[in-house]
């Protein structure tokens, strides 16, 4: 078992920057690939980024490519999302995710957070 806590959500302005955490319980941690997905209003949760468990490997979706990036610290079973140059399409609550997998084009996970919510305000 897998329990995930994000935190670092909240409201900002176009242009500007968050840094979301994920904290992992377990002994783990570094086996999981792990990920970001997203969940705007009246939309399907969609896949954001994901990190390989050394952090060699990372893959993002095409509208953040660039402006967000994945990282994680094995040491403190943490992984963190960076988010810069902030739109208002990227409104959404966050959800961290563990052993993300991918079957041709559908991602998904074994393991999702809670959820934090972005709102970017234009």
């Amino acid at each position: 078992q897998v329990q995930l806590v994000e935190s670092g959500g909240g409201l900002v302005q176009a242009g500007g920057s968050l840094r979301l955490s994920c904290t992992a319980s377990g002994r783990s941690f570094r086996s999981y690939v792990m990920g970001w997905f997203r969940q705007a209003p009246g939309k399907e949760r969609e896949f954001v980024t994901s990190i390989s468990g050394s952090g060699s490997i990372t893959y993002y979706v095409d509208s953040v490519k660039g402006r967000f990036t994945i990282s994680r610290d094995n040491a403190k079973n943490t992984v963190y999302l960076q988010m810069n140059s902030l739109k208002p399409e990227d409104t959404a609550v966050y959800y961290c995710a563990a052993d993300v997998s991918r079957r041709g084009s559908a991602v998904s996970a074994g393991y999702w957070g809670q959820g934090t919510q972005v709102t970017v305000s234009s």
